[in-house]
């Protein structure tokens, strides 16, 4: 049957009589796509460098993703902003990083249009475009959009996935999370995983068959309506998780290390005619070390990490493959568009030993070599957040020097494929037109037939960015429209333009001959020096992987290209350049809430992220908890901040009142009280106070004394000699009753939920002294519970 249809915005076109059998319907229409109109899938890897992937020269086994690219395009001149959600911002947007608010993880916003961290509503998203042209809208995995400081449960969740357009989400909103114990959301709340690792549990596999469930919930109902899916791993951002099976099959093939592997693999890339025949594979990076004049014992270390990495990837991709398979069963896979990319390049976040925990790089903690090896068969489980070293992370980037952070090429040229088998004629053809993140969204917009919209929302939308790659599709020689792009990361800069790269690297060509670290401020006169003195010059046509330096000779190019990067910064909202790094963290933002010194957390509730708790860093604080305490003994936490990689944790075990503080994985402090707490009502406390001065640039916050009380009698005492400076935690939050996910401690399974009745608990931050006084616990608490 036909019925009467009209569109928004059109005229009613029935007719309304006096009564029903003089008067004729018409219907709002439904969002109808356009018939035959193809799916939409992006599959974002984390850290995934261009020599990494076994279809871009890689020992390590990626069958499905090598699938992809025989069914379709390899482009071997993708580019990213050289970090995480400023790239995902552009794959999103199809504008740049800065026009995005997003010079950095919003972590390190700052307080000036480009860089805070929120991404502009004009600046309308594909989710929020094709949902519009009736579209299923899915997001899964990493999300890492929203500002930090709205990702808690008092929002605003306009910026949350299903703010921007996207129908469903699963996943987690922070910039990594631990494979095993993930921070989880569905929809708009946090959820839990249904498995433990004991019983098999990987985020992996777990997104995949989310992926799946949310596109049959749809398919079965209206098997016509097309889907946009952006799926992102955590993979392979650190930690480096894999059951041992899958790190074990790569059990001595990286025995030989870093160089022998950029050999092998630029090798692999010249024969298979992804890089030109005439590269020149880049220098050993200075930042290095020599792989030969390693003890025995670092060389198993090491190759051990790059073992787990590569089981990593292959389990990444296994699980892929199974999604991809999914759709073939559907019978969507012909007409789907699916893109991959990687969000930068390989990551040194390892620094230059490797790590067993990551949070040290954030927290400017310089790693131990004998904790690394001690935790050597460990690596890949639960107990660890490992990162390898930054040989491996050169390695990745095969043929290109540096890495994530910086603009040389390293940093910036990323994986790439494009797979449509209904829509492109080419197969397993390489392409090297030159592209960058921003170019994805109208690549899919000219497929599909859809123009930019002027408004969505009621909101007027800002031009794109970038340009389409579809007259690429099926013709190798088509010019590329790409011809301007300039790129900023931590105040290393660079400009693309029309075959040649201008770099300006920062703090220098390494770490090694600049004599300076990642983070080291530039102020007005060292810009200035630099923009003299600082900047090299590539013809990328003719010098691939950036190895022949032509400043000297090209002077008057590289000048004007210089002039050409300050009108780009001009233009998208670059400036200031800001170098600070993970310093920027500690910067204050505005908070939805209104600035207090008491916060009280209750129990059921949701984790509170990290930038939305009181900063419980170098700061005196104290903690109180309602409770009961069950006949038998309590037994359980109060109240935790953090997991295995960092953080501090209120609890009651076996009957004693406990404090445990984990200093980034590197140390663990555990103070009791003298007595078992009796059973009963009671107010459980603890007090921080700092007896020294931080020192954050070589990764140690204060000194402290810690005193526990019951119901104001102190009960006990210890010291921390040391705490964590800055940050807990990309994904630390706290949690009233449970220590969710990875547990802060290493004598108790997680949740370790609180065996009898947590009522609240109150989190001071006032400075002001506690004594030795019942009532002051409880006014307290009525205090801050008057305010709520």
């Amino acid at each position: 049957m036909s019925l009467n249809e009209y569109k928004p915005g059109q005229a009613f076109p029935g007719v309304i009589g006096r009564t029903f059998d003089v008067s004729k319907p018409a219907w709002p229409a439904p969002n109808r796509a356009r018939e035959g109109a193809p799916n939409v899938l992006f599959i974002v890897l984390d850290d995934t460098g261009f020599g990494h992937l076994g279809c871009y020269g890689s020992p390590i086994e990626t069958p499905h993703l090598n699938a992809l690219a025989a069914d379709g395009l390899l482009y071997n001149s993708m580019h990213t902003t050289a970090l995480c959600s400023p790239s995902r911002s552009c794959m999103l947007t199809g504008r740049n990083h800065h026009s995005n608010g997003m010079a950095c993880i919003t972590e390190g916003s700052t307080g000036y249009p480009g860089g805070n961290g929120y991404i502009p509503f004009e600046n309308g998203m594909l989710s929020e475009i094709l949902q519009q042209h009736g579209y299923n809208t899915y997001a899964l995995g990493k999300w890492h959009l929203t500002p930090a400081e709205a990702s808690s449960a008092a929002g605003p969740y306009d910026r949350w996935p299903l703010g921007r357009g996207f129908e469903r989400y699963y996943g987690f909103l922070g910039g990594d999370t631990h494979q095993y114990y993930p921070e989880l959301v569905r929809d708009n709340s946090q959820t839990e995983p249904e498995k433990t690792p004991e019983e098999g549990y990987h985020l992996t596999p777990d997104l995949v068959e989310k992926a799946k469930a949310m596109i049959a919930d749809a398919k079965q109902v209206a098997p016509n309506k097309p889907f946009f899916m952006y799926f992102c791993t955590g993979a392979m951002h650190a930690p480096h998780h894999v059951p041992k099976e899958w790190a074990d099959k790569y059990k001595g093939q990286f025995d030989d290390g870093w160089d022998a592997y950029r050999e092998k693999v630029f090798a692999n890339q010249k024969k298979s005619g992804i890089i030109p025949p005439d590269t020149q594979l880049s220098r050993h990076d200075p930042d290095v070390q020599d792989w030969s004049k390693l003890p025995a014992d670092e060389r198993r270390l090491y190759a051990r990490m790059m073992e787990v990495f590569a089981g990593f990837l292959e389990h990444t991709d296994h699980y892929i493959g199974e999604l991809i398979a999914f759709l073939k069963e559907l019978g969507e896979y012909e007409n789907t568009l699916i893109m991959v990319i990687s969000d930068n390049g390989a990551s040194a976040e390892g620094g230059p030993h490797g790590s067993v925990n990551e949070g040290k790089f954030f927290n400017n903690v310089a790693d131990d070599l004998q904790q690394n090896l001690a935790a050597i068969d460990d690596l890949g489980g639960p107990k660890y957040f490992n990162h390898y070293p930054w040989g491996w992370t050169h390695a990745g980037n095969t043929p290109f020097r540096r890495w994530k952070r910086e603009t040389y090429r390293g940093g910036t040229c990323d994986p790439f494929l494009i797979t449509w088998p209904k829509g492109i004629k080419a197969r397993g053809e390489i392409r090297s037109q030159y592209c960058h993140a921003i170019d994805m969204v109208p690549t899919v917009l000219d497929a599909l037939g859809i123009e930019a919209p002027t408004a969505i929302r009621g909101v007027t939308q800002s031009p794109l960015e970038g340009f389409s790659l579809k007259s690429s599709f099926d013709d190798a020689k088509a010019g590329g429209l790409h011809i301007t792009q300039y790129f900023e990361m931590f105040g290393h800069r660079s400009l693309y333009h029309d075959g040649w790269r201008a770099v300006c690297p920062w703090p220098g060509t390494s770490f090694a001959e600049s004599g300076l670290q990642f983070g080291a401020p530039i102020d007005y006169d060292k810009l200035i020096e630099l923009d003299a003195h600082g900047w090299e010059l590539y013809n990328i046509d003719k010098d691939f992987a950036e190895t022949d330096n032509l400043a000297d000779k090209e002077r008057e190019r590289l000048i004007a290209m210089i002039g050409m990067w300050y009108v780009e910064a001009g233009k998208y909202d670059v400036l200031p350049i800001d170098s600070r790094g993970t310093l920027r963290f500690a910067d204050e933002r505005p908070q939805i809430a209104v600035d207090r010194k008491k916060y009280v957390y209750y129990p059921g509730t949701q984790v509170v992220s990290l930038n939305a708790a009181p900063r419980l860093v170098n700061v005196a604080h104290a903690v109180s908890a309602d409770v009961t305490v069950p006949a038998e003994g309590g037994d359980g936490v109060l109240l935790s901040m953090g997991g295995n990689d960092g953080g501090y944790v209120f609890y009651v075990e076996r009957g004693k009142l406990t404090y445990g503080y984990n200093y980034v994985a590197d140390q663990r402090f555990k103070i009791q009280s003298d007595t078992d707490v009796p059973a009963g009502e009671h107010v459980l406390s603890f007090e921080f106070t700092p007896t020294g001065k931080p020192d954050i640039a070589n990764g140690k916050g204060v000194p402290a004394d810690i005193k526990l009380f019951v119901d104001g009698k102190q009960v006990g005492s210890g010291k921390l000699p040391v705490t964590i400076p800055l940050s807990l935690g990309l994904s630390a939050g706290v949690c009233v009753g449970a220590d969710a996910g990875a547990p802060v401690m290493e004598d108790y399974t997680p949740p370790y939920r609180f065996n009898g009745r947590v009522k609240k608990v109150l989190i001071d931050i006032s400075g002001e002294p506690f004594e030795d006084k019942e009532a002051q616990v409880q006014a307290y608490l009525a205090q801050a519970m008057a305010r709520q």
